[in-house]
């Protein structure tokens, strides 16, 4: 086989025959029933499991968040996990309302460990396992069909035959055909069947039966045709409670859940950001601000998001990825200076308006409703425009520069982007205006007065005391208001030969010692007739913007 031919041994997934399928027209309207088991299948995939501690630390923020169903481990396989489960119970540190879920294979000395960590638990969930695939039957158990199903009714019948060692727990069975995704449908129901009988489910007593994608074998619609199958074809559908659990491995998890849910499925293992085996389990994270971008409360709170990351990063010691969806640290920033402009003129837009809805460009979730702030929403590189600077002056330094004087700020901030090759950081933009606008240039301001000529007048006259390249000048002379007054004295001492265009200001800060940010607009008479932007900010609404004024004569 040559180098080009190697994908010819690997088989196409079997697509299911469905004389209707119901799945692509329906939409996702609540949330499933949710099951962590970030302490289970995700510390099993950790190099370094949880110890105590990191375990207690991870249960305590799933049931913050709102998770009532929680697995907690594998008390059979693990002596940590049983003592886990003891420590749990004997500790009384399971709220009432939480029901901890435990995993067993279908081994009589394992059941039996099962049952004894579970001893003085209020609520919980028994998880009864054996795998079923075409492979593993072949070469695993090297079992055909009869004899992989017998395992799963030996395993249940002994967990049924032992119900009596828990009279006061409330008790909820589970079975997982473990690979169901790799298993004959006709045959994954008929291991499923007998479970659910061996068992006496019913409606009053609804069994979980847990379909896995132990290891994700095909596009999602297929696992959302297995369901939909497997939940057309139940002889009793009322008495199952139908459970979803997949994996990642072909990158596609979250859409085969939510696919899947589509299809039939009332209930969703995974974990948080992914955690698990190889690629991990499904995104709860993920999963549940879907949902909660299309209207739909996921009843899981996720208004903290960075306690999360911290939460799983210390748990797990692994990073939560800066472009994962919603959480990384970059996915609410723009860099691309058109994105920039979308993205500011979104955010001016919302606020001002009394839309109950979130439309913001290139944001599906408004960054507060998950405890972010707006001050990473722009960041500014050598990709970014003038929208990205003139953001971050606004929102950092309350500094509003027109719309010319962004195209010029922006050249200065290009120019250092592209210098250093590297992310412009708030405090650099703040340097680079302070350099660009407010450092002192051939002229400064010494001293400033105005006085108004007349009661019945608006003119006002004004002194100044300007340094012009180290000598103090004394200026003078009157206008129709202290900007004007002050622009004839500087044309006509100076021998300046500009005009005042247009002229703004905003008060920076509120109180007794506030700033004013003033910006002017001047026009210089050559032949290209450019504009010219100044800005000065002072605690006196008069001094700020004759500071403007002087800064935009420095920058002819």
């Amino acid at each position: 086989m040559s180098v080009n031919d190697k994908y010819k041994k690997y088989k196409p997934s079997a697509p299911v025959y469905l004389d209707t399928r119901t799945w692509p027209g329906k939409a996702i309207t609540k949330p499933p029933i949710w099951c962590s088991v970030d302490l289970r299948d995700g510390n099993q995939a950790l190099v370094e499991p949880m110890d105590t501690a990191r375990k207690l630390k991870m249960f305590k923020t799933l049931v913050s968040m709102g998770f009532k169903e929680i697995e907690i481990g594998f008390p059979s396989a693990s002596d940590t996990d049983f003592q886990f489960c003891r420590y749990l119970v004997e500790n009384k540190l399971i709220p009432d309302d939480v029901t901890v879920q435990v995993l067993t294979q279908a081994r009589e000395h394992l059941i039996d460990k099962t049952f004894e960590a579970l001893k003085g638990c209020k609520s919980a969930i028994l998880h009864l396992y054996n795998s079923v695939s075409t492979l593993q039957r072949k070469v695993v158990f090297k079992q055909d069909r009869a004899g992989v199903k017998k395992i799963a009714s030996d395993g249940a019948a002994m967990v049924f035959d032992r119900l009596k060692h828990l009279p006061d727990t409330t008790l909820t069975l589970q079975y997982s055909p473990e690979s169901f995704t790799g298993t004959e449908l006709d045959y994954a129901l008929d291991v499923c069947e007998t479970v659910l009988d061996c068992w006496k489910a019913s409606k009053k007593n609804k069994v979980i039966i847990n379909l896995p994608a132990t290891v994700e074998m095909s596009t999602p619609n297929i696992y959302a045709d297995q369901i939909e199958w497997m939940s057309n074809n139940f002889s009793e559908r009322d008495r199952v409670i139908l459970s979803l659990h997949p994996h990642n491995d072909r990158g596609t998890g979250v859409a085969a859940t939510e696919l899947g849910l589509m299809a039939g499925a009332d209930r969703v293992e995974g974990t948080l950001f992914g955690n698990g085996e190889r690629t991990g389990n499904v995104d709860i994270v993920t999963l549940g601000l879907n949902m909660f971008t299309q209207g739909i409360d996921p009843e899981l709170d996720f208004s903290d998001i960075n306690k999360l990351i911290e939460t799983a990063e210390f748990c797990n010691q692994l990073p939560v990825h800066q472009r994962h969806p919603y959480a990384g640290l970059l996915v609410h920033t723009a860099f691309s200076g058109s994105h920039q402009d979308a993205i500011r003129k979104g955010m001016e837009a919302i606020s001002k308006s009394n839309d109950p809805f979130w439309e913001v460009p290139y944001l599906p979730i408004d960054p507060n409703d998950i405890g972010r702030t707006y001050e990473a929403i722009i960041r500014v590189n050598s990709q970014s425009g003038k929208a990205g600077a003139a953001w971050l002056l606004e929102q950092e330094h309350n500094i509003n520069i027109p719309r010319g004087a962004q195209i010029q700020f922006s050249q200065a901030v290009q120019g250092v982007a592209d210098k250093t090759g590297k992310e412009i950081t708030s405090d650099m933009i703040w340097g680079i205006f302070e350099e660009e606008f407010l450092q002192k240039g051939k002229f400064s301001l010494h001293k400033f007065k105005s006085k108004k000529i007349s009661k019945d007048e608006n003119t006002e006259f004004i002194e100044a005391t300007i340094e012009y390249n180290g000598e103090k000048i004394k200026i003078s002379s009157k206008g129709n208001g202290p900007i004007s007054a002050f622009v004839n004295a500087m044309r006509d001492h100076f021998n300046l030969t500009f005009m005042l265009n247009d002229f703004g200001q905003n008060t920076r800060s509120s109180g007794s010692s506030a700033e004013a940010a003033a910006y002017i607009e001047i026009k210089v008479p050559d032949e290209k007739g450019r504009s010219v932007f100044g800005v000065g900010i002072d605690t006196s609404i008069t001094l700020a913007p004759i500071k403007a004024v002087i800064s935009a004569i420095n920058r002819i």
